[in-house]
């Protein structure tokens, strides 16, 4: 079976590298699936979960908070500022996160922190639904 390589990585580190079969990615466009020899492009990510099955029917979870993915024939490449394996979410710290840019939402004061809130929002949403994907699949 042919496989891609993989790199996932943020802004402070390299989070993860291997070889898959597929790679999914929430582009802005909507999930994309990315298959070995795949045709090359770039496309901004927004918050939400990276997905890597590999060729022995594994599937590797991470969280970015948005980004960009470069695809080429043989390599795909996850940039993130924030970058995580789906395992080491904290989920009672995402819904404090979520909770917390709800209450910015009614308390805002200025355009500024009426977009800020919603970006902190969207993250906190998107952490949260990759913990309990995770939590699903284990079952």
């Amino acid at each position: 079976m042919a496989e891609i390589r993989v790199e996932i990585v943020s802004a402070e580190e390299a989070i993860w590298t291997g070889s898959g079969t597929m790679v999914f990615a929430p582009a802005e466009m909507g999930e994309v699936g990315i298959a070995p020899h795949h045709a090359p492009m770039i496309t901004r990510l927004k918050p939400g979960e990276v997905r890597v099955q590999t060729e022995n029917g594994e599937e590797q979870f991470f969280f970015v908070s948005g980004g960009l993915l470069e695809v080429q024939p043989h390599l795909v490449t996850v940039l993130s500022d924030t970058a995580v394996r789906a395992s080491d979410l904290d989920e009672a710290q995402a819904l404090e996160a979520q909770r917390q840019a709800e209450r910015d939402l009614q308390n805002k004061t200025s355009e500024m922190d009426l977009a800020k809130a919603k970006a902190e929002l969207i993250q906190a949403t998107a952490q949260l639904r990759a913990v309990q994907k995770l939590r699903q699949k284990r079952r």
